[in-house]
Parts: structure tokens; C-alpha cells; sequence
């Protein structure tokens, strides 16, 4: 079977909601950094075989098969297709999936793997209208559950025995983490900058600094009245999106492109759907024996912080390094645009590799319905 690389990862940076970004269709937002891949690589548009891209939230802007539309207005062939893809959160990882799986079957060569969300101009939940989610026969198996991603937050905290104040602490070392990498200049060469009528966007917007586990104790649980989540140690609701560039190592060396990581093994799971969030340590296990590897040949994690216990519950079951997950912090501080968050942690895990020179790198993200991608990919050195 061949080979799939990545030879280009690229980001917008994250916008708070309605900030800075929230007057960009999600369609643009995701022609910037279709655009911006040709530009870095000098590929010819018309050689992409395809575009598998995220979107979480399909309706309104977001409606009408967000990948075709951004091939179009970021000025490609229109014989350049299109697909979107929802896995929920874990949509753009699983897009990457799918680009490499087409790549390393013979099938295409040339794919870019991304994703987009505008959750200030589609809001989280909006595509639930009148409808009735999930279904009758589902919510009778689980006992009429809602499959509550932040009551699921609670079950996990309780269940690991994750008090408020390690949740809070967790919180504001995502903040430190984001602040130091930016600070060291480990995002400039990953983020493409996006110029609106409101200015330019150049870095992440949703980053607090100075934040505190003292000051974070202020804030109300969102769930429970007597919860441990809440508004500050949870994912921030953002804007952004993500491109990678994925073909063969024959086909990069014919395009004069250095390959930046190798697709080394990929897994997705099914885990329990009423506490929805615990997917990511099945995932893990799965794809470290797909793969060969013990956690300890991991240099760096990404997973994705939707709340501040789903990594610590990882991190207690994985037996992994604390200081190798998630080193330049995550959605807590810079927020969670769900259909390019996969994209958005594998970009930020590629350049961290690269930077530091780390041969193994590992992301995981905990999805909607219970279920999580796990992707290991390795340094092309």
C-alpha cells in the first residue's frame, strides 16, 4: 500500500464568537486557506482530485455542501469536486482520514483535507429547529437521554474524581501554554492572516491571558447547580477553518514538495453515547496497536480540550505524559470551531512536530453520539 503525506498544513486563527471573523461567510473563510495552500506549494488547482472538508453544522450559511462551494470561490476549476463531511466534532480529522485512505489506496493522489465552522453566524444546536433529535428508539435505549455533551462533562469529572479546582487549574494552563507558543512565535507560520472590513485577524482571539485557577472560581457551573463545569474551563464557541495538503511521496517529490509528516495509522470507535465524551481513550488504545506503539513513543498529544475533563480523564487512563499533551494548549483557550477542529489540532500538532523535531505525534477527539477518531502520524525527517 502507498504512502500518504502531508506537504502543507495551514489555519485562519481562531475568532471568538461575534468577533472578528463573524462577518466572514464560512465559504470564504474556507476559500482563504484553499487559496493559501496553492500559494505555499504552487500546485495547479485542476490536480486536486478532491476536497474532503468538515462542517458540523449544515444549514444556513453552512448549507449547501460547504466544500463545493469553497472550491468555487477560491477560484479553482470547477472540475475540482467537493465533499462535506460530518463526524461532529471529529469531522475534519475524519476528512484527513479519508484523504489519506484515498491516497494510500491508489484511487487519488492529490487531496486536501480541511474544514470550516462559523459558529457566530450558525450557531451550536441551531440545526435542531423543531426536530426531534437522536430519535424515539434511540433516547428509549439510553432511558429518554438528551446524549448531553455537558452533562457528559459532569459524569466524567465525577467519575474520575476531577474536582472544580483541577478542572480550573487544567483551564488556565491551557491559557499559559497558548500564550507562551504565541508568545515564541510557534503559530506564525501555521496561521494565515484574514483581512475584514473590521480589521485583520493575525492570532488567535480567544486567548485570556492572565487567567487563574482564583479567577476562574468566580464563574457558575453551566450545567449543575452544584457542577464543576462551566464557561471557563469548557471549549470557547469560535470561527475558523483549516487545509491540509495530502499525496504520495512520489507525487511530492515530482511537485518539488517536501512531505512534512507521514500518515502512519488512523482508528475510530464507538464509546458510551449518554456520557459521549470518553471516546478518545478506547481511540487511543486502538490506534496505538494499529500502529505498533506504546503511548511512550508519543512525543506530543492533541486532545482536543471540549472540557477540561475529557483530556485529564485521558490523561488518567493513558498513563501518558503531562507535559507532552496538548503543549501549546487547546480549545479552552483559543476555542473549539467544531468542523475544523480536527484540522486545526492536526496543523498545530504537525508544526509543533516539526519545530521540536518529534518523531511521533498523536491527536484525538472526543465526538457527538459517543464515538472518536485517533490519528498517529510520523516526522518525515
Amino acid at each position: 500500500m502507498r504512502e500518504a503525506v502531508v506537504v502543507a498544513a495551514v489555519r485562519t486563527p481562531i475568532g471568538r464568537r461575534n468577533g472578528t471573523l463573524a462577518g466572514v461567510h464560512p465559504v470564504d473563510l474556507s476559500a482563504l486557506v484553499l487559496k493559501e495552500l496553492v500559494r505555499r506549494t504552487g500546485i495547479d488547482p485542476q490536480d486536486v482530485d478532491d476536497v474532503q472538508w468538515g462542517c458540523v453544522t449544515q444549514m444556513g450559511d453552512q448549507s449547501s455542501n460547504v466544500a463545493r462551494f469553497a472550491v468555487l470561490a477560491a477560484g479553482w476549476p470547477a472540475s475540482v469536486p467537493g465533499v462535506t463531511v460530518n463526524r461532529a466534532c471529529g469531522s475534519s480529522q475524519q476528512a484527513l482520514d479519508h484523504a489519506a485512505h484515498a491516497v494510500m489506496s491508489g484511487q487519488q493522489e492529490l487531496v486536501v483535507a480541511g474544514g470550516v465552522e462559523s459558529m457566530s453566524r450558525v450557531p451550536l444546536g441551531a440545526a435542531r429547529g423543531t426536530g426531534l433529535p437522536y430519535g424515539p428508539a434511540a433516547r428509549a435505549r439510553y432511558d429518554g437521554s438528551d446524549f448531553n455533551q455537558g452533562t457528559g462533562a459532569e459524569m466524567i469529572a465525577e467519575r474520575w474524581r476531577l474536582s472544580r479546582q483541577a478542572l480550573d487549574e487544567y483551564a488556565a494552563e491551557s491559557h499559559a501554554r497558548t500564550a507562551a507558543a504565541a508568545d515564541s512565535g510557534a503559530f506564525d507560520e501555521q496561521i494565515v492572516p484574514v483581512v475584514t472590513p473590521e480589521g485583520t485577524l493575525a492570532a488567535d482571539e480567544g486567548l485570556r491571558r492572565g487567567t487563574t485557577a482564583e479567577k476562574l472560581a468566580a464563574l457558575k457551573p453551566s450545567f449543575r447547580e452544584d457542577g464543576v463545569i462551566h464557561a471557563g474551563n469548557a471549549s470557547q464557541i469560535s470561527d475558523g477553518a483549516a487545509a491540509l495538503l495530502v499525496t504520495t511521496v512520489e507525487r511530492a517529490r515530482a511537485l518539488g514538495l517536501t512531505p512534512l509528516v507521514r500518515y502512519h495509522s488512523g482508528a475510530v470507535i464507538g464509546d458510551d453515547p449518554v456520557m459521549v465524551l470518553t471516546g478518545p481513550i478506547p481511540a487511543t488504545a486502538k490506534v496505538l496497536r494499529r500502529a505498533g506503539l506504546s503511548i511512550d513513543d508519543i512525543g506530543a498529544f492533541e486532545v482536543n480540550e471540549a472540557f477540561a475533563p475529557v483530556p485529564l480523564a485521558w490523561l488518567a487512563e493513558t498513563g501518558a505524559d503531562p507535559k507532552r499533551l496538548n503543549p501549546v494548549g487547546g480549545a479552552i483557550a483559543v476555542g473549539h470551531p467544531l468542523g475544523a477542529s480536527g484540522a486545526v489540532l492536526m496543523t498545530r500538532l504537525i508544526h509543533h512536530m516539526k519545530d521540536q523535531g518529534i518523531r511521533y505525534g498523536l491527536q484525538t477527539m472526543c465526538e457527538g453520539g459517543g464515538t472518536a477518531n485517533a490519528t498517529v502520524v510520523e516526522l518525515v525527517r
